[in-house]
């Protein structure tokens, strides 16, 4: 009777402990810990003045979009995924200048290469209300030489970079980078 019951608690703290670990992964991470770094001279990728490469891709929400269709508007260009920890770390702050809706600035975050189902869970689970694209098959990722996530290209109203961030950013960072 005794090794039954001691089975019993074993699989109840495991189950226990995995409840645990599923629910602090799925908490809001607020703290980034080290802030993105602003890229002057990288090798790769578009540099600091170049005009971004244009691209359509489908939206989470299945319509297509255009990066040309933001000209006019300042663009932080975000390149994510769901297992990045970084990633999940910047979410909340993205989503909180977001909200403060500065005017002629739009936020679009790159998923890279994963299902429309897991970054539509993932963006429930963040309650994220900017536009996300789905870049499934890794073209665009490519085309901006995109190696280390997150990396987010700041876009100026002409189309042209006007910074390169690689690694998380928080909303301080982000209000710095649109004046």
């Amino acid at each position: 009777m005794s090794k039954k019951w001691f089975g019993i608690l074993l699989i109840a703290f495991l189950i226990g402990i995995a409840g645990f670990n599923l629910y602090n992964d799925r908490k809001d991470v607020t703290d980034i810990g080290e802030a993105g770094i602003a890229v002057n001279n990288d090798q790769t990728g578009i540099a600091v003045g170049d005009k971004a490469p244009d691209f359509t891709v489908g939206k989470m929400d299945g319509n297509e979009v255009k990066l040309s269709d933001y000209k006019g508007k300042k663009v932080f260009l975000n390149f994510w995924a769901t297992w990045c920890p970084p990633c999940k770390a910047e979410m909340p702050h993205m989503q909180s200048f977001y909200e403060e809706k500065p005017e002629n600035v739009e936020i679009l975050a790159v998923n890279l290469e994963e299902s429309n189902r897991k970054a539509k869970d993932f963006a429930d689970q963040y309650k994220l209300t900017f536009p996300i694209l789905m870049d499934e098959d890794g073209t665009v990722g490519e085309a901006y030489e995109v190696y280390t996530i997150p990396t987010t290209y700041v876009l100026n109203e002409d189309g042209t970079v006007h910074q390169k961030i690689v690694g998380p950013m928080d909303v301080p960072m982000m209000k710095e980078l649109i004046k």
